[in-house]
């Protein structure tokens, strides 16, 4: 009878685990391997009642599609500019950043539609560095380990922001928030870091491991 008992017990305990488990949240929050690790996500969706329409936990579900157009030449084009120097305006909403950014209801790319080989980032040696080994996508994200602008790394590898990007990071925290690197598919040598807390991004050159 004691063996029952003891039996029954251990059952209904594994039970009650098993329970627990199915209904805890998942995604977001936690999952990071130690050193700066990617974790796995589901291109978590936002925007609804309760959520903000930027950032906030959301992850694009993909990056930008590829223009359809190339961007308009110009004849000289100094490649430290700032934005804040430009006319562009990306709060398209009262409540919007005025950064690049994307909607969390649809995963609209909002200020990369610039069309391809965009004079602001053109580079005369691309991919200099390599290409980024590591992994990127919706289901991968990384957690900043340190840094700035010019110079940040996580799990291991390092990057820059492109100099005509640079006032678009000035919330970002370099030691603790997650971004998500996608391809870019229109300017040659760059990928897109997507800030999961802010719903920004920016071009970004990878440095190297």
């Amino acid at each position: 009878m004691k063996k029952f008992l003891g039996l029954s017990a251990m059952l209904f305990a594994i039970a009650i685990y098993a329970a627990a488990q199915h209904d805890r949240p998942q995604g977001g929050g936690g999952g990071h391997q130690q050193g700066g690790g990617h974790q796995q996500s589901g291109g978590h969706q936002y925007g609804g009642p309760g959520h903000p329409e930027v950032g906030g936990g959301h992850i694009p579900a993909r990056g930008p599609a590829p223009a359809t157009h190339t961007a308009p030449h110009y004849a000289t084009v100094a490649h430290d500019e700032h934005p804040a120097r430009n006319d562009h305006k990306y709060n398209d909403k009262p409540d919007h950043p005025e950064a690049p950014h994307v909607h969390a209801a649809n995963d609209q790319w909002v200020g990369h539609n610039g069309g391809r080989n965009d004079a602001h980032y053109h580079l005369d040696r691309p991919w200099e560095h390599g290409h980024f080994p590591g992994a990127y996508g919706a289901h991968h994200v990384w957690r900043l380990g340190g840094g700035g602008p010019e110079r940040f790394g996580f799990g291991g590898f390092f990057f820059s922001v492109a100099p005509y990007d640079i006032g678009y990071v000035n919330g970002w925290l370099w030691d603790s928030d997650d971004i998500v690197i996608y391809d870019d598919p229109d300017d040659v040598g760059w990928y897109l870091a997507y800030n999961v807390r802010l719903g920004t991004y920016v071009h970004v050159m990878y440095l190297g491991s």
